[in-house]
C-alpha cells in the first residue's frame, strides 16, 4: 500500500487497480458531459452498433439510432454539473467498466436545476479505447 492506503499492485489497466479505473472513468465522464453540452450529434461516435440505450424509460438500440434520440431531445442546450462518479470493474466484460454519474443539469431559459443519474458500461475496443455498450439515463424527482 502507498502512504494513502491504496494498494500499488495491480493498477496497471482498466481491469486492475480502482486508481486506473478512476481516471478511466473520470476522463470519460468529462469527455461525455462536454460533448453532450456543446455538440450533442458527435456522442454518437461513443457507441456501437449493438449499443442500447435507455433515456427516461425510452429504448434506443444501435450508435445511428442512440445519435438521433440525443440530437433530438426536446432541448437545445443544457450544461451537467457532475457530483459523483462511482466505478467498478465488470468481470463480463474483461477491461470493461461500470460506471454510476449522479448530478445536476441546468436547461437553459429555466430557473431550477434538474437532479440525474446515468449509469454508462464502458468495453474496451482496443488498447486505451472504450465505447459504450449500455447507458441509462433517469431524471432523480422528489
Amino acid at each position: 500500500m502507498d502512504g494513502q492506503g491504496k494498494d500499488e499492485e495491480g493498477s496497471n489497466g482498466a481491469g486492475g487497480g480502482s486508481d486506473q479505473l478512476d481516471v478511466v472513468a473520470t476522463a470519460f465522464v468529462e469527455y461525455y458531459y462536454h460533448t453532450f453540452d456543446t455538440n450533442r450529434a458527435a456522442l454518437a461516435a461513443l457507441y456501437g452498433h449493438g449499443s442500447m440505450l435507455s433515456f427516461e424509460g425510452d429504448r434506443v438500440a444501435g450508435a445511428d439510432e442512440i445519435g438521433r434520440k440525443l440530437a433530438g431531445l426536446p432541448f437545445e442546450q443544457c450544461r451537467h454539473v457532475v457530483c459523483t462518479v462511482d466505478c467498478q470493474p465488470t468481470p463480463s466484460f474483461p477491461g470493461g467498466i461500470l460506471v454510476f454519474v449522479s448530478g445536476n443539469l441546468q436547461l437553459a431559459g429555466e430557473e431550477h436545476q434538474l437532479r440525474f443519474s446515468q449509469m454508462f458500461q464502458l468495453v474496451p475496443i482496443e488498447q486505451g479505447s472504450f465505447y459504450v455498450q449500455n447507458d441509462i439515463f433517469r431524471l432523480n424527482y422528489g
